[in-house]
């Protein structure tokens, strides 16, 4: 370890894992006798991302751990090396993904009158393949009905460490992507228009341009708006990694 210094082995770490990595996890990548103490490592995290600053690469904490990415801006660009079409998501799927991230637990009967129309099965089989929400337990009434909530996964794509970092009602505008009226307790009475925050590994999702309305839901509330079938593997957005060598994935 003496010859390398601990931010260039962060950096080596955080560009060959491909995903998240914890303070814990890059201790362990040393052998016990030379293993750095986590003030250490995370000193060398924090000065990497210093060193980022102005770059085309930032260092993010997530809740999975630190990872290296695109930064945002940079996106359109770099999504171009992958031959594949980004998932285009609709503003169904995405009106529930932000009622369940907001207002958890919910159930799948209180996400529906919100919304005034049944969400269909394409939209909940889609959120659970792609891991973004999971059942937390059962409200106590009849039928026992699931209680929905979002997982580590959810946060990792958006780029949040916690739900706590989920922009509040104050800071939240009337963007053009997804206009969801959450009706939250304490909130007032003209309900404000209530978006997730843009994925942090940019050229994945985007909201359907088709999907203008609720009305349409009831004619047509796909999951993913594409043309592709909606049950073929979905690539994971990209991010700024140097995949081992033999990893067939990346």
């Amino acid at each position: 370890m003496n010859d390398h210094p601990m931010s260039n082995v962060v950096e080596a770490v955080l560009l060959a894992a491909g995903r998240p990595v914890t303070v814990e996890q890059i201790q362990e990548l040393f052998e016990e006798h030379e293993r750095p103490p986590a003030e250490d490592v995370l000193a060398a995290l924090e000065g990497l991302a210093q060193r980022y600053e102005g770059t085309g690469v930032e260092l993010r904490e997530v809740a999975s751990g630190w990872r290296a990415q695109v930064r945002p801006q940079y996106s359109d660009v770099v999504s171009r090396l992958w031959q594949e079409r980004p998932s285009r998501y609709s503003r169904a799927l995405l009106e529930t993904l932000a009622l369940i991230a907001y207002r958890q637990p919910i159930t799948r009967g209180e996400i529906e009158d919100i919304r005034g129309v049944t969400i269909a099965s394409t939209i909940m089989r889609t959120l659970h393949e792609r891991n973004w929400i999971r059942v937390v337990g059962h409200r106590e009434v009849p039928g026992r009905p699931e209680l929905l909530g979002t997982t580590r996964e959810f946060l990792d794509y958006f780029g949040l460490k916690s739900l706590d970092d989920l922009p509040t009602l104050a800071e939240l505008q009337d963007l053009e992507d997804i206009n969801v009226q959450l009706e939250l307790p304490g909130a007032p009475a003209a309900a404000e228009a209530v978006a997730l925050p843009a994925p942090a590994e940019q050229g994945e999702a985007t909201v359907a341009e088709s999907d203008e309305t609720l009305d349409d839901d009831a004619v047509a509330d796909d999951a993913v708006a594409d043309d592709d079938d909606e049950d073929r593997p979905q690539p994971d957005a990209p991010t700024l990694v140097a995949a081992p060598p033999g990893d067939s994935e990346r």
